[in-house]
């Protein structure tokens, strides 16, 4: 057993440090975002409208959907300017605030947090008057300065879902960098779905429609780990190197389950195991994991699930839409 478990181990990093083709190769591991966003201290301190204001750390999205409830139009206008830093971060905060707040990021920026490699959200479509909502989990190596690629992947599922659907472009958590141990393990993506748990409390509490995610690569681990504390309505997982889940039943989610896979992804050369924290998983396209499979065969590479014309773009809006 104990050589059984160092070969699946050694074949599982091989695989991953020189296997794989998107990407460096890095032996270092990233360091997340932590502590307070900037401008917390102010805005814990402002006490001029009679109210504590919730902590950005600790709040539920639900309390600061109160919060902001609870104030006229003026007062909140005010927050926008004195505080864009926190408000434009703040999950639960209206729609519209959140832009005014990070107007200088970009057109509808949800999130905007400069630290480190950085962490944005950015919507396409009409969020606040959206049927549908779906938020896009990228994977590895998407951050601030690569985050141009996620944000094209929003706007063609948007485009190919149609006006009644708005697409968030979800760059927040820390991803792993390069081809090495992040990707192997489960860290960053634990911390990840802590994030995206708590983003969609937020669009919950702001009164929106209940997500439908989709998951590339690593992010789809977030997803996994993600899954049983979100509302989400669908969960589609591509080029996936795992769950961190048995099967759908171990994802506790009532959420459906969908996944694809490009017979030319090279994820297909990544072991689907789990041993003493490496790797992550079964295959969610096998059989026996239980996910609804969705024809990948003209997916030319790892990177292009959201390519217009492929028939995984054609389902992926029928299932943002509603129609699957």
């Amino acid at each position: 057993m104990r050589r059984f478990r160092k070969t699946l181990i050694t074949a599982l990093l091989t695989t991953l440090l020189v296997g794989g083709t998107a990407g460096r190769v890095s032996a270092s591991t990233e360091s997340p975002l932590s502590g307070p966003l900037p401008g917390t201290a102010a805005w814990l301190a402002d006490d001029s409208l009679g109210k504590e204001p919730p902590d950005p750390t600790t709040a539920d999205p639900s309390e600061v959907a109160a919060f902001f409830a609870g104030l006229t139009g003026a007062q909140q206008q005010r927050l926008v300017e004195d505080h864009p830093t926190v408000v434009g971060n703040l999950d639960g905060a209206p729609v519209n605030l959140r832009y005014e707040a990070n107007a200088s990021a970009g057109d509808q920026v949800l999130a905007y947090d400069p630290r480190g490699r950085g962490l944005i959200a950015q919507v396409v479509g009409d969020l606040e008057n959206a049927t549908h909502v779906a938020v896009i989990v990228p994977g590895s190596d998407i951050d601030i300065s690569t985050f141009d690629r996620t944000a094209r992947q929003a706007a063609d599922l948007q485009e190919e879902a149609g006006d009644d659907t708005a697409v968030i472009a979800w760059a927040g958590y820390t991803t792993p960098s390069g081809i090495g141990l992040d990707l192997a393990t489960g860290r960053l993506a634990e911390l990840g779905a802590e994030r995206l748990t708590r983003f969609t409390d937020g669009l919950d509490a702001a009164g929106l429609p209940d997500p439908s995610l989709f998951c590339h690569s690593y992010g789809s681990v977030v997803c996994g780990l993600a899954a049983s504390g979100t509302d989400a309505s669908d969960i589609v997982v591509m080029g996936s190197p795992g769950m961190r889940a048995d099967d759908v039943t171990a994802l506790d989610t009532d959420a459906h389950i969908w996944a694809a896979k490009s017979p030319d992804d090279w994820i297909d050369r990544v072991p689907h195991v789990e041993v003493l924290s490496l790797g992550h998983g079964a295959d969610p396209t096998s059989p026996g994991f239980g996910a609804t499979v969705l024809p990948a065969d003209d997916v030319p590479a790892h990177d292009e699930y959201f390519t217009p014309g492929t028939s995984t773009l054609t389902a992926f809006a029928a299932i943002a839409g509603g129609d699957l």
